[in-house]
């Protein structure tokens, strides 16, 4: 029997969707689903949801379980999936973007690059590295199947300091083409089905390199189409990104605006409207979870009829292929080892990768544009010196992080940037180890 270990189980919503997947997969289908988290009223919530889901949904019956010990829960996994979220959105994510409105620095959504990626690869790694030392000993051959962001700094620090085998998985690369013809308005006039396109980079910054249709070519319509399109509109940050240099870039605008220079300008505030950037988008999205999830506790908790339809959230299909050998296409964070030749070595990648037997192994794709690759390791540079943070406790190295970050470098000064790193490490205390 096949055991599967979700850590950070508490995300009702998102378990629903890998571990409902899971369960209408016909070799995980009997699985034992060990459930964790440290919040025991969420855990409770996510048990009995799941439960109404195997029941009506699975004739085959997981057996799912709580556990409270997180050792009891990790013993003898196969698969280990996360979804922590350390400090939660209160106090932590509010932190990270109230202190830096105090320097001028505004933020979108803070959960990948600047001040906010990085203070939440501070709080999250250690965190990730307890329970990934505990898996060398309790379950050394499982996959540890990260979904939490930083995606890239989260899953690098994890495969630097420990043996365990781990892919980041992000939804950025499924979606990328479908929302690239939604925002081109061209999605009811094509069949996906006759399109093939390669996709690489690093997590959220990975590019659409190639889209063909039939064979041909679509590069040039999608650029025209793009540039006919007038600002604002929902995809004004990536569109003006291909328009300067070249490609599409996976991940959506509001992500994007904050990963670059270019954008979120105290000195140019007419950009924020002319592009559409949504300032605060993170903390308008986690104030709307929490009240959805009050208005949709008892549909889905207490709901006995509940089904489950498989999503698209490639942790099942992982799975099925490693148990069952038959092979599968996923979008995989690794470290880069040789995989796209003009990234550094040790940064995390974004590349395609063939699942079987053999585990997750990514392929590779050889020189991304040089562009494409200048604008990478912008982001690399932040990430390579963040995890260096975590991993050493060298404070100098988390100064370091800010001053290289595009944005932050952009608009603040040198003594502000260390003030703001100052400020926040004081103000999300025994959240974060003590640095040297």
């Amino acid at each position: 029997m096949t055991k599967i270990t979700f850590i950070g189980a508490g995300s009702t919503i998102f378990a629903k969707n890998v571990l409902g997947d899971a369960m209408l997969t016909a070799s995980l289908s009997d699985a034992h689903i060990a459930l964790y988290d440290i919040n025991e009223t969420r855990l409770k919530e996510s048990e009995l949801m799941l439960k109404n889901i195997n029941k009506n949904s699975n004739e085959n019956r997981a057996d799912i379980v709580s556990y409270h010990d997180r050792r009891e829960a990790l013993k003898d996994a196969d698969f280990v999936i996360n979804a922590i979220q350390v400090g939660g959105y209160k106090p932590s994510t509010v932190i990270d973007f109230e202190i830096p409105k105090k320097y001028g620095l505004q933020q979108t959504i803070g959960d990948t690059m600047g001040i906010g990626g990085i203070f939440r690869t501070l709080r999250t790694l250690p965190v990730m590295l307890e329970f990934a030392k505990e898996m060398e000993e309790l379950c050394p051959n499982a996959w540890l199947l990260n979904y939490t962001n930083p995606m890239a700094m989260l899953t690098m620090g994890v495969l630097k300091a420990t043996n365990i085998k781990t892919v980041g998985l992000c939804h950025s690369v499924q979606v990328c083409v479908p929302e690239l013809f939604e925002h081109l308005g061209i999605a009811d006039q094509y069949d996906l089905n006759d399109f093939q396109w390669k996709i690489a980079g690093i997590n959220h910054m990975a590019y659409l390199l190639e889209i063909t249709k039939n064979g041909e070519d679509f590069y040039p319509t999608i650029r025209k189409l793009a540039a006919e399109k007038p600002n604002p509109h929902a995809d004004s940050v990536r569109f003006e990104l291909l328009k300067r240099f070249g490609y599409y870039i996976t991940e959506s605008s509001e992500h994007n605006a904050e990963y670059h220079p270019y954008f979120i300008k105290s000195k140019y505030p007419e950009l924020i409207d002319e592009l559409g950037i949504p300032l605060d988008e993170y903390l308008r999205r986690c104030e709307n979870q929490i009240n959805d999830w009050e208005a949709m506790r008892d549909d889905i908790v207490n709901n006995g009829d509940l089904t489950h339809k498989r999503s698209r959230e490639y942790a099942s299909y992982i799975m099925d292929s490693i148990v069952t050998g038959k092979p599968s296409v996923i979008a995989g964070n690794v470290l880069n080892k040789g995989l796209i030749t003009n990234l550094p070595e040790d940064a995390c990648v974004e590349v395609p990768c063939l699942v079987d037997k053999n585990g997750v192994q990514p392929t590779y794709v050889g020189d991304l544009p040089t562009q494409l690759a200048a604008l990478n390791r912008t982001n690399i540079n932040v990430q390579e010196l963040t995890v260096e943070a975590a991993l050493t406790l060298d404070k100098s190295k988390i100064y370091q992080a800010a001053y290289l970050d595009p944005h932050l470098s952009s608009e603040l000064s040198l003594d502000d940037i260390t003030n703001l790193v100052d400020d926040l490490i004081e103000a999300h205390g025994d959240y974060l180890p003590k640095y040297k």
